[in-house]
């Protein structure tokens, strides 16, 4: 087994044939002095000394987007569209923020199994402006697996309008007995009608004002909610936990299809950069040089990065450590909090044989939930399209866990599980072998085909502060900073949606569009033509 922490692993990128890197200002230079050479930075003339005419290509403005998450990865397509020059810069080595991957030894690692949904709109959009909506495994309707410590059950969404298609599965839904599904109907019943007070109210007592009781709560709202919030339901709002009810669960009749990446979340990010005219990598952005109320550029170390705008797409306890950040007077800073995902990759040999209709009963016949022993060379074996994970686990694409540290189970490929473990803050610190004999054990105890099966290969990836936690009467701040020429983004800023790709990229065209309303791109030039991406690393990066 291989200890692991997302933040420290990771594979260094190429670096990529294109335009030249753009200029590095030592902080030694007078700030005030023409900064000819930095891309995209603005003149006051022309190099001969006459003004600009009509005549005479005017270059774009020149923005630099911090933080290689989605969030800026968004933000940085948007402007890039409306021909703006764009530098991205990334204190790590990787591109994808939270969403990214790693190579550990001969596996490509995702830094955290990230569920997709079918509401997550902009996200979808990003995609499919990356060309990449194949790379995407999709349900085509709701339909999720519960393991219980009772026994299965499936709930599954009919070909039907909403709220039908899965209000009529409900009342059939065996993992609740009568009592806790009619206490669940009330409160969806109730929670489609949005009333005050839902921010200073956190969820598990909105839960308890409308009749939850353990059984309800345990085998349905924390499955779905706390993977979701990525905190106990007793630390987020109420306003937080109705608006995921309200978008998934009593949203359209696709909102709630589940669905995850085929290929490492690294492509995604990678396919985003190259649209980029530079890309910086390992060049930790250490303050903000403002003068006269303006954002004039970024200090890196012992340089500073000329521009005439900047997204600040960096997490808020990153933010508050850049010097210069008081001039963007963003309020409490200070008061978010985050909290840890733990994701152990398991892989088994010997697999035995279970029914499709997931009957532990029947597990004798059927095609096998695992076919074949593991060969862990990729995290991603649907990278080479060799083997659908659906006919390799032909009951199992992924499934709930109910009263388990395991929310969450995603099968990924031929004897590879993922285990998902949110809110894990009892166990962030647990050694890995630990985490995966937990994990191990958990499986087992609700998969009875995994009883002849042999671990293979056990993984464990922590992400200490993973997200940021939606609390009661938590303030998000909006895009807009004092500098017109600063912008933020982040799943964290008010997107309204917790911290999730969809809230990043949200976040990301929020910025973006605040920013352009804020400076016209005068300057720009005629189109934003094909970028020539130069990817730099400038190391002192972690």
């Amino acid at each position: 087994m291989m200890k692991t922490d997302a933040s420290r692993a990771g594979m260094a990128l190429p670096a990529r044939v294109g335009s030249s890197q753009p200029r590095v200002q030592s902080r030694r230079e007078d700030p005030a002095a023409p900064r000819a050479g930095v891309p995209g930075t603005r003149q006051s003339g022309r190099a001969d000394g006459r003004a600009p005419s009509d005549g005479d290509a005017i270059p774009a403005r020149h923005v630099a987007v911090v933080g290689a998450g989605l969030a800026g990865l968004a933000a940085a397509l948007s402007l890039k569209r409306e021909g703006w020059r764009v530098t991205l810069v990334e204190r790590s080595r990787l591109l994808g923020g939270k969403a990214t991957s790693f190579q550990l030894g001969d596996i490509e690692m995702d830094s955290g199994q990230h569920a997709i949904l079918g509401c997550y709109s902009s996200f979808l959009e990003f995609v499919d402006e990356l060309g990449m909506r194949g790379d995407l495994r999709i349900q085509e309707r709701f339909d999720v697996l519960m393991l219980t410590d009772t026994g299965r059950a499936r709930l599954r969404a009919l070909r039907l309008p909403a709220p039908l298609h899965l209000a009529l599965p409900f009342l059939r839904f065996r993992a609740l007995g009568v009592r806790s599904r009619l206490q669940v109907a009330r409160a969806l019943l109730a929670a489609r009608r949005p009333r005050g007070g839902e921010e200073g109210e956190t969820f598990a007592a909105w839960l308890h004002r409308h009749g939850q009781g353990t059984q309800a709560q345990r085998v349905f709202w924390e499955p779905f909610l706390v993977p979701a919030l990525n905190a106990p339901l007793d630390r987020v709002s109420a306003a937080a936990g109705l608006m995921v009810v309200r978008t998934a669960l009593l949203g359209s009749r696709d909102a709630a299809r589940i669905g995850y990446a085929t290929v490492p979340l690294a492509r995604f990010a990678e396919r985003a950069a190259e649209q980029c005219d530079q890309v910086l990598l390992r060049t930790p952005v250490t303050g903000l040089h403002v003068e006269g109320g303006e954002l004039r550029g970024l200090l890196t170390g012992d340089a500073e990065i000329g521009v005439d705008a900047a997204v600040l797409a960096v997490p808020p306890e990153r933010l508050v450590r850049m010097a210069g950040a008081e001039a963007l007077e963003v309020p409490d800073l200070e008061t978010f909090t985050t909290q840890p995902i733990v994701d152990v990759h398991l892989w088994y040999e010997r697999p035995i044989g279970a029914g499709a209709d997931g009957d532990p009963a029947s597990s004798h016949r059927g095609s096998p939930p695992l076919a074949g022993a593991a060969e862990p060379r990729s995290a991603h074996p649907a990278i080479e399209r060799s083997q659908d994970p659906a006919d390799v686990w032909p009951y199992l694409d992924f499934a709930a866990m109910t009263g388990s540290p395991v929310q969450w189970i995603f099968a990924k490929g031929p004897g590879y599980l993922c285990c998902s473990l949110s809110s894990a803050g009892d166990l962030i610190s647990q050694p890995e072998e630990r985490l995966v004999a937990l994990a191990d054990s958990e499986l087992r105890s609700r998969l009875t085909e995994l009883g002849g099966a042999t671990l293979l290969r056990g993984v464990a990836v922590r992400d200490p502060e993973a997200t940021f936690v939606p609390a009661p009467g938590l303030r998000r701040p909006g895009p807009a900073t004092a500098l017109a020429n600063a912008v933020l983004a982040g799943c964290w800023t008010d997107t309204g949606w917790p911290a999730t790709m969809e809230g990043a990229v949200r976040s990301g065209r929020a910025a973006a569009r605040t920013l352009m309303a804020a400076l016209p791109n005068q300057e720009r030039a005629t189109g934003p033509g094909p970028a020539r991406t130069s990817r730099v690393e400038l190391g002192g990066g972690s």
